[in-house]
């Protein structure tokens, strides 16, 4: 009886092993799948969110399309009617949402947000896109804008009131084409001239041999007229006066460095290399280090007095064309004391999908910048073979197999 006492206690025993095993079994099966399931759902709630997103972007997106249409307007009806003109332009400049497209041509239905749709296709609605908030400024702080490698841009000075000095800045973390923050900059060191002089001579490199990190070398062409000019004001120059002029903007400093440079100022009149013995561009001082952003490279462009006005009279008509010589760049050019009028409105657009909200600002050039302009006067793949022969007799002329190179 003993015996047999102990064998049904350890009947029960293992019966109660076997219970627990199966409950915990459940238990992590159960917090398993209720694993999966929640960051299935998790991740069907983000992509549902990153669509909503990617969809509030493309309603904000047709906001900025709306507004370019409707400063294409605004240019027609300025070219027709000033006072138009000058209505649209306050309407324009307007805080309101959506008011500017409304005054310039823009059909709204409802103006706290226009719907975006297909006008052939009646369900688009159903998607719930549209964007609530346009506003767009005639009128801008700078100008933006980005070079390819030995391009130009012209960029017409229009301004707000009158101005003597602009701000030139390029070079962004973007255009260093190599990781780090370190922007690679010629040394200060002077060199010891032939003459036994110390000068700062900045070296011309070749193009595959200017560094990825080092920002490019400006050339900053100055065109400008007064109240009234004539064609040969362009190629004279007296008492501070000019209407054209040139600088070569070198990229100077200590490479690495992130403590702020004093910013140079040049006047165009007075380092233009056609009319000052100089055999250098201007060395320009710039940040070593771009970790916070920003631009690497800023100078003080001072343009002289237009030829023919009286003495302080600084109306003018200004172009500044930029080149970037070595390497792309972005750069940002301000009036100092003024605002560009109407050259590169600001589009500020809010996009909504369902509840998800996503705001984009946009520049667009409303006077044209792509001006075909020749980047050199002689443009060659290959070598350049020139012969030059001085005669005062036409019959003296070799034949065509005479004048090859040698």
């Amino acid at each position: 009886m003993v015996m047999l006492k102990d064998y049904t206690r350890r009947r029960k025993e293992s019966g109660a092993v076997s219970l627990f095993i199966v409950v915990f079994a459940m238990l992590l099966i159960m917090v398993v799948t209720l694993s999966f399931l929640r960051i299935m759902l998790k991740d069907q709630s983000q992509a549902t969110v990153n669509d909503l997103s990617k969809s509030a972007l493309d309603s904000a997106h047709a906001g900025v399309e709306d507004a370019k249409r409707a400063l294409i307007y605004y240019r027609t009806i300025c070219d027709a009617d000033a006072t138009v003109c000058s209505d649209a332009a306050a309407a324009i400049n307007t805080n309101t949402c959506n008011e500017g497209l409304a005054a310039v041509g823009v059909n709204l239905t409802n103006p706290r947000e226009v719907v975006v749709q297909q006008s052939q296709s009646s369900n688009d609605s159903q998607l719930n896109q549209a964007y609530t908030c346009v506003k767009m400024k005639l009128d801008t702080d700078d100008y933006l804008g980005t070079l390819e490698a030995n391009t130009s841009k012209v960029i017409p000075l229009f301004s707000t009131n009158n101005y003597s000095s602009i701000l030139l800045q390029w070079f962004t973390t973007d255009d260093f084409g190599t990781s780090g923050t370190s922007v690679n900059l010629q040394p200060t060191t002077p060199v010891v001239t032939d003459a036994g002089t110390n000068e700062f001579i900045w070296p011309l490199l070749a193009q595959s041999s200017w560094p990825q990190s080092r920002p490019s070398v400006m050339r900053a062409q100055m065109m400008q007229y007064g109240t009234s000019f004539n064609l040969t004001d362009f190629d004279t120059s007296s008492a501070g006066a000019s209407n054209a002029n040139t600088l070569f903007l070198y990229p100077i400093g200590v490479t690495g460095s992130a403590t702020p440079v004093t910013q140079d100022s040049w006047g165009f009149a007075d380092y233009d290399i056609r009319k000052v013995a100089s055999g250098t561009p201007q060395g320009t001082r710039c940040v070593g280090r771009l970790s916070g952003g920003g631009y690497a490279c800023s100078v003080q462009l001072n343009l002289p007095q237009p030829v023919g006005n009286a003495s302080g009279d600084l109306t003018r008509t200004a172009y500044l064309r930029l080149s970037a010589l070595y390497k792309s760049t972005h750069f940002r050019v301000s009036l100092i004391g003024a605002k560009f009028k109407g050259v590169q409105p600001s589009i500020d657009s809010t996009g909504r999908a369902n509840d998800q909200y996503r705001r984009v600002e946009e520049r667009v050039d409303l006077v044209d910048t792509n001006i075909a302009l020749p980047e050199a006067a002689l443009d060659v793949s290959g070598n350049l073979c020139k012969k030059f022969i001085v005669t005062d007799k036409t019959n003296t002329i070799p034949a065509d197999n005479q004048t090859t190179c040698n």
